[in-house]
């Protein structure tokens, strides 16, 4: 066996209505003063509220930050900073997706030492410690609340990680109730976004491990069983509370064994059209998987065994069952499949390439090299040109 490090969050709560009793989750962190970091999505439909309300019911004093939009920019980061700062919060807490939740994790590290935003991208850049965080997904896709990464956007079309253990947070807070209002398409997305963290976890080639191994598996299993009932019957709180849960086990998963060239080849479809990240990662998947399976397809056809478990015959053809298996999946959650249903010109698919060739972070995972032309072959692909 490989030598490997595994971190994840010191606690993990999972239970339906728990964001209600946050305030004992506070009371266990010192926290009498937090910031709470959301989105006006939210707010819109009355998620917060109740939340924010029982917060202040028991005593704690909330500053809300409601502004987190899509692929969070800079300005937002340090808008949100301000505010803790102005209020002098003791906390950082955030209810929403990945966006949210990415922002409270810098906004923390950011109260808590001497560090501008800009010291902190790349790989263990940060040098002190941050406030007490807790992190309540309302999406089950990204896994943020596990993950020691926080993606921002730094200009038109580029963005920047943080990654270090500081990120992770003291409590991921899994409240199945708070994800009964998704609607369908972001159910659709996110759910395939988390299943793609799962694939690429289970085939990382640097840092795969037996914990991750058998995270990635679950998450997939339970993903898998539950995404077409979450999509159209998203008031149904056991299908809910499995995605919710499926998405926070593959989060762990990658953050230990971190993800590849899906997520590479996804990331500029975000930078230059503004697709949402599951999307992005959905419009590429089956064409990645086909160009790596040379070099992961008995991995591929193990997770076959998850996913479409009547695939029989040799490692290639179970992890041919796999890759149609996805396609049919992502159809029946009524996801585009290719890029030109996308809206992405063919034109531009050189520009991506060249692009996804700048997250060699990324790259240095996938089972396969990549090259320039390699990634363009798959932009093709996944335009639908077969030639």
């Amino acid at each position: 066996m490989q030598p490997f490090v595994f971190n994840t969050v010191p606690q993990l709560v999972c239970q339906p209505g728990s964001a209600l009793a946050l305030a004992e989750r506070c009371r266990s962190l010192g926290i009498r003063r937090p910031l709470l970091v959301t989105d006006p999505g939210l707010l819109a439909i009355g998620l917060v509220q109740p939340v924010q309300a029982a917060l202040e019911a028991a005593g704690v004093q909330v500053t809300l930050y409601d502004q987190v939009c899509e692929d969070p920019p800079e300005a937002t980061v340090e808008a949100a900073a301000a505010r803790g700062r102005g209020a002098e919060v003791d906390g950082v807490i955030a209810v929403g997706g990945g966006s949210s939740m990415d922002v409270a994790k810098v906004v923390a590290v950011l109260l808590a030492g001497t560090q501008p935003l800009q010291a902190l991208y790349g790989v263990d850049q940060v040098a002190g410690g941050r406030l007490p965080l807790i992190l309540v997904p309302t999406t089950a896709g990204t896994g943020s609340e596990v993950t020691p990464v926080a993606v921002i956007t730094t200009g038109e079309t580029t963005k920047a990680g943080v990654s270090s253990p500081v990120l992770l947070p003291d409590i991921a807070l899994l409240d199945a109730d708070l994800t009964l209002g998704l609607p369908p398409r972001v159910t659709a997305m996110t759910g395939v976004d988390a299943m793609v963290h799962a694939i690429e976890a289970y085939t990382s080639k640097l840092k795969k491990n037996p914990l991750s191994d058998n995270l990635a598996r679950e998450a997939l299993r339970l993903l898998a069983a539950n995404i077409r009932t979450a999509v159209s019957d998203g008031a149904n709180r056991e299908a809910r509370a499995a995605m919710l849960l499926g998405a926070c086990l593959a989060g762990q998963a990658f953050a230990n064994a971190p993800v590849a060239a899906v997520h590479a080849l996804a990331y500029p479809l975000g930078g230059h059209y503004h697709i949402p990240h599951g999307l992005s990662n959905s419009l590429v998947l089956p064409s990645v998987l086909s160009y790596n399976m040379p070099a992961a397809e008995t991995l591929y056809a193990e997770l076959a065994e998850i996913i479409v478990p009547a695939a029989t015959g040799s490692a290639a053809a179970r992890a041919a069952a796999l890759v149609e298996a996805l396609q049919q999946l992502i159809a029946d959650v009524g996801l585009p499949a290719t890029l030109a249903e996308a809206g992405v010109p063919a034109a531009e698919l050189p520009m991506l390439a060249a692009d996804a060739m700048q997250q060699q972070r990324l790259l240095v995972n996938n089972p396969r090299e990549v090259s320039e032309a390699d990634a363009l072959a798959m932009y093709r692909a996944a335009h639908g040109d077969v030639a």
